[in-house]
């Protein structure tokens, strides 16, 4: 054993980004620092004797000033209700009102890995401040248009631009077309359907099967394609969208006269592009980190590859990950975790001389999938293969599109002393 230190090592931890993958990383060192196991565990976690606790000093930047819920998007735009419960600023999160966890809203602007500096500018008032720091975790996603995910940096403002689109859809006589039937397309389309059943929802897709550059079996995007259609939105396959132009009346009201590569028009009151064009986040970080597209190359303990400078000191988790798998908020949960967890072993061999760390480590991760589709969902993965149904839905979204299964998995309603005692009971 190690000589003891005198007191708990004090390690500042700066989060590029506040939302699965970023939370999950700090609610976890939040439990490592204080001795416990971390909470997304599946075994006890064997803290060292020399070093029972950690000052972790945790610093969360974000654009926005909550913790938005990615996946309920497609029903966020189409209930006002919903969309209130959805975005969640980070001052209203029972579980990280602690001294030693700070959040600054603004856009990290660059990175220095060899003095482990990370600028930011405030979203507010454009103040940069640099933060030094001794680990730094990337978890800033990759970058989505609208109405993919809302646009706004503040709950007061997405409540706004939330409540502009749905008034739009509610007017909306000549129906919507959604234009893409990936996974987001198909979502938006049931929801709005199922919110709104008085609209005509019509979902358009370029290819002969819904989901077509994701690598998922036939059967599950056929099932996709049906449930679709049972929850009453009209599917237009083969159908490539050539031009969308609006007109306005003499009366003032406006519509949209759409036009395929097919020769098939249609008009619409409101059309709405569910395609990705997602970009990556991380332009912050030095070139070395990244690959031609942007994401990040991590090795299996998710600490940046060789050829930065610190790299073992560098994290990554999230769909700006370059790795393998379909991009799920689960995936980045489970990441946010082990990074947690191999950074306090890192800790470890930084301050106990004799200390061998053992890194969780990344596999390669399969195609799965979870959809929701109006009152059913669909669901893949190697294990279980394709399922359907009412049951499907509960055991993957419940009634709320995954909110309150995200936000329990990462515990984040509970104050501090209720995840001691969470632990306690469970020992």
């Amino acid at each position: 054993m190690g000589s003891i230190p005198d007191s708990a090592p004090v390690v500042r931890v700066f989060i590029a980004g506040g939302s699965y993958a970023g939370l999950s990383a700090a609610v976890n060192l939040l439990d490592l620092g204080d001795g416990l196991s971390p909470r997304m565990a599946h075994e006890r976690y064997q803290h060292h004797p020399s070093v029972p606790k950690v000052k972790f000093q945790i610093t969360i930047a974000d654009e926005r000033d909550g913790y938005y819920h990615l996946i309920g998007s497609p029903l966020a735009l189409a209930d006002a209700e919903y969309a209130k419960k959805a975005w969640v600023k980070f001052q209203d999160i029972p579980g990280l009102q602690l001294p030693n966890v700070q959040f600054v809203q603004g856009s990290v602007s660059s990175v220095d890995c060899e003095a482990k500096t990370a600028t930011v500018v405030n979203s507010v008032t454009k103040e940069v401040i640099t933060h030094q720091y001794d680990y730094f975790v990337t978890a800033t996603g990759l970058r989505r248009v609208w109405p993919v995910v809302p646009q706004s940096l503040t709950r007061k403002q997405y409540l706004i631009e939330v409540e502009e689109q749905i008034s739009a859809l509610d007017g909306a006589k000549d129906g919507v077309v959604i234009v893409g039937g990936g996974a987001c397309g198909i979502e938006m389309a049931a929801e709005l359907k199922l919110v709104k059943p008085h609209l005509q929802v019509t979902l358009v897709h370029s290819r002969d099967k819904l989901m077509s550059s994701e690598p998922l079996p036939d059967e599950c995007k056929d099932k996709s394609l049906d449930m679709v259609k049972e929850a009453g939105v009209q599917v237009l396959m083969n159908h490539r969208l050539a031009s969308s132009n609006k007109v306005v009346a003499p009366d003032g009201a406006s519509k949209y006269e759409v036009e395929f590569t097919n020769g098939h028009k249609m008009v619409a009151s409101q059309v709405i592009m569910a395609l990705s064009k997602s970009t990556s986040t991380a332009s912050y970080l030095p070139s070395s980190a990244t690959d031609s597209e942007g994401l990040v190359k991590i090795i299996p303990n998710m600490s940046f590859e060789s050829g930065t400078p610190n790299a073992a000191s560098h994290f990554c988790a999230g769909d700006v990950t370059k790795w393998s798998g379909i991009k799920r908020c689960g995936a980045a949960m489970h990441g946010g975790h082990y990074i947690a967890y191999n950074i306090h072993q890192s800790v470890l061999k930084q301050v106990v001389a004799d200390h061998q760390p053992k890194f969780q480590e990344l596999q390669e991760i399969p195609p799965m999938i979870g959809l929701a589709v109006g009152k059913n969902a669909v669901a893949y993965g190697p294990d279980v293969g394709v399922v359907t149904g009412p049951e499907v839905m509960e055991a993957y979204f419940r009634d709320d599109l995954g909110w309150a299964i995200c936000w329990n998995y990462m515990q984040l309603g509970n104050q501090g002393s209720d995840v001691k005692t969470l632990e306690t009971k469970s020992s």
